[in-house]
């Protein structure tokens, strides 16, 4: 019988996180599937419940379930402690515990891009929801104090920036005070669900005046190439797509489950294949 992996979430019919770790599993010759599950809010604790009592391996977590899970878990990873998020379990002998790859799957993304060391660069994020949260801890903790937050909400934001442990020099701006000022930024990291398909001529900001060499990146992977994206690249910026740190949170996730590091690159590929149609 093969072992049993998935994803809970509402909606979950989008996912391609199926095709990737089925693709893995079977390079890897393991007898294993995953599987994506459509979970109410109202359903999570009985869904938590059915996964121990079927012996389901380990699942991910998607919106919007990744805090709200978090009372129905045995323990959290200090990774899913600190964000206060959780989108990995991992069911040791009807033990569920919790992790968050999120956060160092988008730092994965970004290093290759990076010329200066992390902490030399001052950032922006745009929005204040779980994945600017499991973002903007991961950069403190690697000891990035010059981070600002933007959202449409300047109160969350504020909360946000106030619940993590490590602080630093950043401020909390409206979008458009953030708009005004994109030139003293290093990187700005779009995480809202703004462009995305199939809204995708909207932007949360306008790319205009960006810094010399910086780098505009979207979490967002579909499209590929977001409105925000295609601006910045008219601006002379270095741009980043959501597919990395997509597929790079993947992939740690399916290493705490088996031990077995997948090929990124595959996973990859197999992503903008499958979104070949809505890169435009």
């Amino acid at each position: 019988m093969d072992t049993v992996y998935g994803l809970i979430g509402c909606p979950v019919g989008h996912s391609m996180s199926p095709l990737i770790h089925n693709d893995a599993f079977e390079r890897k010759k393991m007898n294993a599937r995953y599987h994506a599950f459509h979970v109410e809010k109202n359903e999570l604790k009985a869904a938590v419940d059915g996964i121990k009592a079927l012996g389901i391996a380990g699942f991910n977590v998607t919106i919007p379930h990744k805090a709200a899970i978090i009372p129905f878990l045995d323990k959290l990873d200090k990774s899913a402690e600190l964000i206060g998020a959780v989108n990995t379990v991992i069911n040791k002998d009807g033990c569920l515990i919790g992790y968050n790859t999120d956060g160092k799957g988008y730092l994965q993304s970004l290093l290759p891009l990076m010329k200066k060391p992390l902490h030399e660069q001052r950032y922006l994020i745009i929005g204040a929801g779980g994945a600017a949260r499991a973002i903007y801890f991961t950069l403190a903790a690697e000891g990035c104090s010059m981070i600002d937050l933007a959202n449409r909400t300047k109160e969350k934001a504020e909360q946000l920036m106030k619940e993590c442990p490590v602080k630093g020099e950043g401020s909390v701006l409206s979008l458009s005070e953030a708009e005004s000022g994109l030139s003293k930024y290093d990187v700005i990291i779009q995480t809202t669900a703004i462009g995305m398909h199939p809204n995708s001529l909207q932007k949360p900001i306008e790319a205009t005046g960006l810094k010399k060499g910086s780098i505009v990146s979207d979490i967002v992977y579909n499209p590929v190439k977001t409105a925000l994206l295609k601006a910045a690249e008219l601006e002379g910026a270095q741009t980043l797509d959501g597919v990395g740190m997509f597929v790079h949170q993947a992939a740690l996730a399916f290493q705490i489950w088996t031990g077995e590091t997948p090929d990124t690159a595959r996973m990859s590929h197999l992503v903008y294949e499958q979104l070949g149609g809505f890169t435009c």
